[in-house]
């Protein structure tokens, strides 16, 4: 970046907002499965800004331990607060922990309404998101990061969400939180596989980083088979749009000769690809129930058309 950011723009990009699609989408998804019942619009929107300030607070952590341990200091990816130096990396940290507080607030009202063992859950979500690159040993310089981003990216917050609905959740919802869990994890790993040289020289090890850049493309190959199984399992036929949007993004990026600064088409590639699914998800889960499958199949043509278009404009390297 040749220009330095404004004050609030420094804290806006170190959020990450391409990321937030791994927040929002699972909940989406989770709490439309409450079909053909109406939806709980008081405990989704809950549900969605718990896992918001998560999300963010965890950039914010990651931000915060990757900069003190000099990890960003040769990183490609996007801004980063602390190893910038232009904000104190006690104030970073202050912000991570202001995230997590507002997700425990949040987390209780939640479960004030549903269920006590949201508690227990979101305490460990907490401790996840600190832990992934804080403490002494942090998980994600080790290669789980995967498993941590598959468990509460796609189990717990799709299937939390849904039963935060109505106290109760179908057997459809654990394919569609294999689905949104595998979207998430292919967003991590467009970081991962951007960033594998760096953390190679960091000593950070992620999958990606020990089987390197040829080896890491079945990662996100599996990942996107991970999408297309759990979609089609949980919503049928608009499932296949999925194996569609993420071969696209294999061919175009991921199995090539690309690296580094070269692979940051596909972090936004990605997060569209998440969105259009979890949109194709959500109006799938909404249309099933609706008279006549004359609904459905209209949903799945526009879904299809509109999601290969915008994530065609990333592909391309357009704005918007």
């Amino acid at each position: 970046m040749t220009d330095t950011p404004t004050p609030w723009r420094r804290w806006i990009l170190a959020a990450r907002t391409r990321t937030l699609p791994a927040a929002i989408v699972p909940v989406a998804v989770g709490a439309s499965s409450a079909r053909p019942l109406g939806l709980n619009w008081v405990n989704t929107a809950l549900a969605a800004l718990v896992a918001l300030s998560l999300q963010i607070g965890t950039n914010y952590a990651n931000d915060y331990s990757d900069g003190v341990r000099g990890t960003d200091e040769i990183r490609v990816g996007p801004f980063r607060l602390t190893a910038s130096r232009l904000v104190a990396a006690r104030s970073v940290r202050n912000a991570a922990f202001a995230c997590f507080l507002l997700a425990a607030v949040l987390g209780l009202a939640l479960a004030s309404r549903t269920s006590w063992w949201f508690v227990p859950i979101g305490a460990s979500a907490i401790a996840a998101g600190w832990f992934y690159t804080g403490g002494p040993k942090p998980y994600g310089y080790f290669g789980f990061g995967e498993l941590f981003v598959m468990l509460y990216f796609g189990f717990v917050a799709t299937v939390g969400s849904a039963f935060a609905q109505h106290r109760h959740w179908s057997a459809q919802v654990w394919w569609l939180a294999v689905a949104t869990g595998s979207m998430a994890c292919a967003l991590l790993e467009a970081n991962n596989i951007r960033d594998i040289a760096g953390d190679q020289a960091a000593g950070k090890k992620t999958l990606a980083a020990r089987l390197g850049r040829r080896q890491s493309s079945w990662l996100y190959a599996l990942c996107g088979a991970g999408v297309s199984v759990g979609s089609v399992a949980g919503a049928g036929p608009i499932g296949f749009l999925a194996i569609a949007i993420y071969l696209v993004g294999l061919s175009k990026f991921v199995i090539t000769s690309r690296s580094g600064r070269e692979m940051l088409p596909l972090l936004q590639f990605s997060a569209r690809a998440q969105l259009a699914m979890g949109l194709g998800l959500v109006l799938s889960n909404w249309f099933y129930y609706s008279p006549g499958s004359k609904n459905l199949v209209i949903t799945c043509g526009v879904a299809l058309v509109l999601s290969g278009v915008w994530c065609a404009r990333a592909i391309a390297g357009q704005k918007g």
